[in-house]
């Protein structure tokens, strides 16, 4: 079966989970076209997201007068569903803070895609985020191409659900994917009652053999890893205050920031006023080898986020058998369980998260051992890209007969 996966960045350093469903979906014998808007703005520093592009069609690289030719044509063809996606991209625009013009872009986008699905005997589309790729999988169905499903992982569909006509990509959705069950819930919340049935959990996958030779929670002076980009919803500045706090009291913490953005400046800055510069480090983004490394070379992850779907580093991180200290958020409590497998903080909270990390500094290396092995075997459980990629191509075949 043919699948298209639609998407607006591809493929990006913060998004290898959509590359090893890919991957993982075509070990299981579907055959995928890679369709994204455009190329990312991130040096791709892995050579698998470097071999995934050579693969992907950029829709942008038409130009405009190549995606005007593309719309023209379908707008002959089939002037009835032209002026029906007209009308919807009107609609949408209309809702939406970007407005009118942006969404007959995405149009345009779309009548790319519609042609390409045919000539390529596509039988179904499916897009990650609930943004501008879900939009113009939306478009592209109705001006003809085929029917889509996407996956919405959070937090921006959620913070903005009038804006992205999020109920009405749902209700005209084949099915519709959480990463999580609250990623899940918070989609009843914006799809008719009817659309409920349609909607379905899948997680995020991680490969279990990357994972086989995991090393052993290393001696010494405690060790926290932090990986994401650095925006304001990953909180990493709350982490710059929690050790402010414990700077006194545990001057041989280590920190390392794995990962870039525009916050950079302003963390390297609260790192030098707050006198923390011996005991923080920054790597800038890393290929996935490296993120491992940091990984296998700390005691434990931190995640300060605000908001998230179910961060992908997590679950690395208990593959690798690493205790967790994340912020009590969206999916994460159904993955990191307080006591067991991590710690479990409010969102912005330093002092409570000052406190998580002074307790895992008090913590007996055995207890952390086994916080790790109970964590690693919980994300296995869960998070087998294989199995998830098993329940998401059970649901293309469904929604294709």
């Amino acid at each position: 079966m043919k699948i298209a996966y639609v998407l607006n960045t591809y493929p990006q350093p913060s998004h290898s989970f959509i590359r090893r469903e890919v991957q993982a979906l075509e070990r299981r014998g579907f055959d995928i076209t890679r369709l994204a808007m455009r190329r990312s703005e991130s040096p791709l520093v892995d050579e698998r997201d470097r071999a995934e592009a050579v693969k992907t069609g950029y829709v942008l690289d038409r130009g405009a007068f190549g995606l005007f030719v593309d719309a023209l044509r379908q707008a002959i063809k089939a002037p009835l569903r032209t002026a029906k996606g007209l009308a919807m991209a009107w609609r949408l625009g209309r809702a939406s803070q970007i407005g009118v013009l942006r969404h007959l872009i995405y149009l345009a986008e779309a009548a790319h895609v519609a042609t390409r699905c045919r000539s390529d005997s596509v039988a179904h589309v499916h897009a990650h985020f609930g943004t501008n790729a879900a939009a113009v999988a939306m478009l592209s169905h109705v001006l003809g191409g085929p029917r889509y499903s996407f996956t919405v992982h959070g937090p921006e569909e959620f913070d903005a659900p009038y804006a992205l006509s999020l109920g009405d990509k749902l209700d005209q959705a084949a099915f519709a994917i959480g990463v999580s069950e609250f990623g899940r819930s918070q989609l009843c919340r914006w799809a008719s009652f009817a659309t409920w049935d349609l909607l379905h959990v899948v997680h995020c996958g991680i490969e279990p053999a990357a994972f086989d030779n995991w090393k052993p929670v290393p001696q010494g002076p405690l060790r926290l890893v932090a990986i994401g980009r650095f925006v304001e919803q990953k909180g990493q500045m709350v982490l710059v205050r929690a050790l402010r706090r414990l700077k006194d009291s545990h001057p041989d913490v280590q920190l390392t920031l794995v990962g870039d953005g525009e916050m950079r400046g302003d963390l390297e800055h609260a790192v030098a006023q707050a006198g923390l510069g011996d005991m923080v480090r920054f790597t800038g983004w890393l290929d996935q080898d490296g993120v491992q490394a940091e990984i296998d070379a700390a005691h434990a992850l931190v995640m300060p986020s605000f908001a998230e779907g179910l961060p992908m580093v997590i679950m690395e991180a208990m593959a690798a058998a690493r205790p967790v200290i994340a912020t009590y958020i969206a999916g994460t409590p159904e993955l990191v369980m307080e006591g067991q497998t991590g710690w479990l903080v409010p969102a912005g909270d330093d002092q409570a998260l000052a406190k998580a990390i002074e307790e895992l500094a008090a913590t007996p290396i055995e207890d952390v051992l086994h916080m790790g092995e109970m964590g690693r075997k919980r994300v296995l459980q869960r998070h087998d890209i294989d199995s998830q990629a098993g329940k998401l191509g059970a649901l293309f075949q469904k929604a294709t007969r």
